[in-house]
């Protein structure tokens, strides 16, 4: 079991920098079987949707609102190292608002535009951006197979408007190069299992992913409890989130891994 307790440098870097990384979140043995039960889970594959970069490639993903008491998904979703640290961080009772698995493949994955999550999930009847993300590498991500970059205080700016780029939806191209000359870049190289918590008004991206190494995440979203949206869209709305203790991933992740006929050895 990996412990994991947010440190006050910790939470000074989200307040200031609204991001920072947070190694071995998950350990060794629960990131594995989090890989394994992915790349095994038919459901995941049929479920997946693509979209275009605008840059000749293709992100391939799967999003979720339900959450399974009996998956992987759902352990790490509501693991107590994660809920207590967001919980924490955005200063109020925090619920599931959707998880999602991106796929970038070797040679094939393709970029993530320039984009704030509030800037898609202001749409969504959420008045404050009192809202944060979690992304927990399944692969190791580096600047080769496109690890995920974002600019430290750019959560400061407030919300950018945002529109299509490819079949995504990102910041407005004519103030990125402008923040970008202001503003610091951090690419973020992450271990199997490290995370990134990060506020939903950070500016993100991914470049798309031309090595020979697969670069698959798991992201976690979560709203907060003040913050419930004022009109029905496709993510849910405020409902009471159960923490388990940290403890239960490994024994659900294994579970669920002999529901697949997988080994965890």
């Amino acid at each position: 079991m990996a412990v994991f307790q947010l440190s006050d440098e910790q939470l000074a870097s989200f307040q200031r920098d609204g991001f920072f990384v947070a190694r071995q979140l998950l350990s060794e043995s629960e990131v594995d079987l989090l890989g394994k039960i992915a790349r095994a889970d038919e459901q995941l594959r049929h479920e997946k949707g693509s979209r275009q970069d605008g840059e000749g490639g293709a992100v391939e993903l799967v999003v979720r609102n339900e959450l399974p008491a009996d998956s992987v998904y759902g352990a790490i979703v509501r693991s107590r190292r994660i809920v207590a640290t967001m919980t924490r961080l955005l200063e109020d009772e925090v619920y599931h608002y959707h998880h999602k698995m991106i796929l970038k493949e070797a040679r094939t994955g393709g970029a993530w535009a320039w984009h704030q999550d509030y800037g898609y999930w202001y749409n969504n009847g959420c008045l404050w951006p009192d809202m944060a993300s979690c992304l927990i590498a399944v692969d190791r991500a580096n600047r080769e197979n496109g690890c995920l970059q974002v600019v430290p205080g750019s959560h400061r700016l407030g919300r950018i408007d945002h529109m299509k780029v490819g079949e995504q939806t990102g910041a407005d191209p004519e103030r990125i190069p402008a923040i970008l000359e202001r503003m610091p870049l951090v690419y973020c190289d992450l271990a199997p299992g490290d995370a990134v918590f990060f506020h939903a008004n950070v500016l993100h991206r991914s470049d798309q992913n031309r090595s020979e190494n697969p670069r698959w995440a798991f992201i976690c979203c979560y709203n907060t409890r003040h913050n419930d949206p004022y009109k029905d869209s496709k993510h849910p709305r405020y409902s009471r989130l159960t923490m388990i203790d940290d403890d239960s991933v490994e024994v659900i992740a294994q579970a669920h891994a002999e529901r697949l006929g997988i080994s965890s050895q």
